[in-house]
């Protein structure tokens, strides 16, 4: 998957807005997974992916209808991006191993 930027964070919550919610844990780690599997495609093939986009979260959430976006004082919104963050966390626990690690005496950064 791609970096992900404020905007994929935002369309993806737009995607779950439209959903139940005991169905937005699933569709999100099923964008989450299609994101992957489209940047895959793309730095493979150097083209995008013929449904799944161009290997950002936004593309992948781009497939499923996206409600406007509300306030953040809508709290079912609020609560869909805590699931898509939560769902990037919980998706990157090598990253968060790492970064949690103390550096070496010496090492360096990077």
């Amino acid at each position: 998957m791609r970096p992900v930027l404020h905007g994929d964070v935002v369309a993806a919550a737009r995607a779950l807005l439209r959903v139940a919610p005991a169905e937005r844990r699933d569709l999100v780690a099923r964008m989450i997974d299609d994101a992957h599997i489209a940047d895959r495609w793309r730095r493979r093939t150097g083209l995008l992916h013929p449904t799944k986009g161009n290997g950002s979260l936004m593309a992948a959430a781009a497939t499923w209808p996206q409600a406007p976006e509300p306030f953040l004082s809508d709290f079912d919104y609020l609560d869909c991006l805590r699931t898509v963050i939560e769902a990037l966390i919980a998706h990157r626990p090598s990253e968060r191993r790492r970064a949690a690690r103390p550096l070496a005496p010496g090492a360096e950064l990077g």
